[in-house]
């Protein structure tokens, strides 16, 4: 822990900051949670505050009633009972503090790292201090992986792999016989491997057929599930992790079709799909191999860019990728130049998702996801397997 604060500390002095103030009340700045190492069963219901100053001890306000929350942690504690001296409290820490970080992100441009609400940013700013975001550093504390917490990415990413091919199996079964399967018996049917294999998940898995694959974030549920059936074109997409504290997850999208060959269209989109996928990850490797930096909306520029000249811009809704760790969307550089514009560099030791796609409003949508897990060394390994080419399951 006191390896993990000088480290904090040197990246403030490079950013010149007075230090670097957690907060938390209810968990709602699961951030700071990473940082700070608190398991995930520990009930915490009041505020607290971690001050890491640029030199020197930290401090902890913590209240009467979890005063032990922060006790495996250095520094001097302060504890607050009444608002009036937790308020009391904070200002005499942050007096004469000009510059402090808080996950916070100006004009929310990257929400994944805006954690703080505006009523305690107000209370900070109150004492005279500027608040600035502790995004450009955070993620060495959050994003970059452990090698346990590597593997367990890598077995996870195996897991979905195996499932997905399983899946498409069993469905391509039960079509050649003629039964009924619906959206939703697909799904449970991936959550029932998920159990056999210990994974757990935050969300059920997506299966989307035809039309509802141009939905990126369709759900099929128990009533009003359709219908699936020969000549259909089918999306599934899943992610879980294992169940340990510290696991992380793996996210896959895999697309088939109820025939024995694709059509052109879905040839077509498909081919675009791959290709831009592709340029995403070898950007990502290039820039690796040449130890050149490498910012996530470069990433999510070069896919974007394929899909434009194929034609189908206009059809590429979402960004390219999202950052994962023990969150299934984390707090690392995403490969988003669309929804936010990402400047943060990828970080050896990280993991994102690459997942161009193109949705067709009432026809159908592509879209391929495999993730990325950049070594400490630089080394760029693709998990969770690759697909080549539309699942054929007749």
């Amino acid at each position: 822990m006191k390896k993990r604060i000088l480290e904090a500390q040197e990246h403030l002095r490079s950013g010149r900051l007075d230090g670097w103030l957690l907060y938390d009340f209810h968990k709602n700045n699961d951030l700071a949670h990473l940082f700070l190492q608190i398991p995930s069963n520990q009930m915490t219901t009041r505020r607290f505050f971690y001050w890491i100053p640029q030199e020197g001890e930290p401090v902890k306000i913590v209240h009467a009633i979890e005063a032990h929350i922060l006790d495996q942690w250095p520094g001097e504690k302060r504890v607050f009972s009444s608002w009036q001296s937790l308020e009391k409290e904070l200002g005499a820490l942050l007096t004469g503090k000009k510059k402090i970080a808080m996950e916070y992100s100006p004009r929310n441009r990257i929400p994944y790292v805006s954690k703080v609400d505006a009523g305690t940013v107000d209370l900070v700013r109150s004492f005279g201090v500027e608040v600035v975001s502790s995004g450009s550093f955070l993620p060495h504390f959050t994003a970059v992986l452990n090698e346990n917490q590597a593997q367990s990415h890598i077995r996870a990413g195996q897991a979905l792999d195996q499932i997905a091919r399983d899946t498409w199996a069993w469905l391509g079964e039960r079509l050649k016989k003629g039964q009924s399967v619906l959206e939703y018996d697909v799904q449970q049917k991936i959550v029932a491997d998920f159990a056999s294999r210990n994974l757990i998940t935050e969300s059920p898995p997506i299966a989307a057929v035809n039309g509802h694959s141009a939905d990126p974030h369709y759900v099929p549920q128990k009533e009003g599930s359709a219908p699936i059936r020969k000549g259909d074109f089918v999306l599934i997409d899943l992610w879980a992790k294992e169940p340990q504290d510290g696991a992380v997850f793996g996210d896959i999208t895999r697309v088939a079709v109820a025939a024995d060959k694709p059509s052109l269209r879905q040839q077509e989109v498909f081919s675009a799909v791959r290709q831009a996928q592709r340029a995403a990850t070898e950007l990502v490797k290039n820039r690796f191999a040449a130890k050149k930096a490498v910012f996530g909306y470069e990433v999510d520029d070069a896919a974007r860019e394929v899909i434009r000249k194929a034609g189908y811009g206009e059809f590429f809704i979402h960004r390219t990728g999202h950052s994962i760790e023990v969150h299934l969307h984390g707090s690392g550089a995403h490969m988003d130049n669309l929804e936010m514009h990402d400047e943060r560099p990828i970080l050896p030791g990280t993991c994102f998702s690459i997942e161009p796609g193109i949705y067709l409003p009432d026809e159908f949508g592509v879209r391929l996801e495999y993730d990325l897990y950049i070594h400490p060394d630089g080394v760029v390994e693709i998990t969770g397997g690759e697909q080549d080419a539309i699942t054929l399951l007749l």
